[in-house]
């Protein structure tokens, strides 16, 4: 299972990704709204994880697109 994570707090951002890493996920982490969009279009994700203020794209924006 392939999950994208878009959250821009470091600390939370590799605490989400090594714990799902450490269940046997495969995990995308990116910290600007723009390119965790833009990655939705480049690879098929079972599921996203998404912070609701980011820089560059408001998680809401993504979520409404």
């Amino acid at each position: 299972m392939r999950i994208l994570v878009i959250e821009d707090d470091p600390l939370i951002g590799d605490g989400i990704k090594a714990g799902l890493v450490k269940l046997g996920y495969t995990v995308d982490w990116f910290n600007d709204g723009i390119v965790g969009k833009n990655a939705l279009t480049q690879a098929p994700y079972d599921a996203v994880i998404l912070d609701l203020s980011l820089p560059g794209l408001d998680g809401l924006d993504i979520l409404h697109q």
